[in-house]
């Protein structure tokens, strides 16, 4: 069983993420909380063996938002994975959760499958969820600065991690959401060997996962 909390202050989006959520036999909902100040009293008050593994956090929460939330749950208890789960997709809150600790961001009018599927990868294999058009903003936010040419500085961080021109498309690809599968299919590679390229992007950016990867690749400019 994969232990899930749910951090939202509406009643009824718990309601329907929970029953989304336990549609699927692999998950159990430990804590639902209507704030991040009620979610951090409640994951004091539980073991270890009894915490939540995966955090789906609302952004706009009274009392405690979401962005502070994370920031804080992230340091106190670093092994959770936390992901957004809203209805925003603006570009300010998509980096400052981020930054914050969050490692997927998805929107809420995701069906009940593709969150499960990607809450099942996130556990197995550390795989951040993005929705599509979360990853698609991005990408578009990468094109419309690669429009100015990079400055020196700005190119002096792209040496400094010493991405591989393979390492560079795969990144690319996966700005655009695609999973290892397409990746693979699209370079004639098999996924193992995208798997790899990650992997050691992820080394080269250090990085533990995809949501982190794509926010160094859109400040420090790589994919120019």
């Amino acid at each position: 069983m994969i232990r899930v909390a749910i951090v939202d202050d509406k009643k009824n989006n718990r309601i329907i993420l929970a029953d989304k959520l336990r549609r699927n036999n692999l998950f159990e909902v430990k804590i639902e909380a209507v704030n991040g100040e009620e979610f951090l009293e409640k994951l004091a008050g539980t073991n270890f063996d009894e915490r939540p593994e995966i955090v789906l956090m609302d952004l706009e929460m009274p009392v405690m938002d979401g962005i502070t939330t994370i920031a804080i749950a992230s340091s106190l208890y670093p092994g959770i994975k936390y992901v957004v789960l809203t209805i925003f997709d603006d570009d300010d809150k998509i980096f400052n959760a981020i930054k914050a600790g969050a490692c997927g961001y998805l929107l809420k009018e995701e069906s009940g499958e593709i969150i499960a599927d990607m809450l099942i990868k996130l556990w197995q294999n550390g795989a951040g969820p993005i929705s599509p058009s979360i990853a698609n903003k991005i990408l578009q936010l990468l094109q419309q600065q690669s429009i100015a040419k990079p400055s020196a500085r700005e190119q002096a961080n792209d040496n400094m991690f010493h991405l591989s021109d393979r390492e560079k498309e795969i990144l690319r690809f996966l700005c655009q959401g695609l999973e290892y599968k397409e990746i693979a299919e699209k370079l004639c590679i098999s996924p193992n060997t995208v798997k790899k390229h990650v992997i050691n992007i992820y080394d080269k950016l250090h990085v533990n996962n995809k949501a982190h990867a794509l926010h160094i690749a859109y400040t420090k400019n790589l994919l120019t």
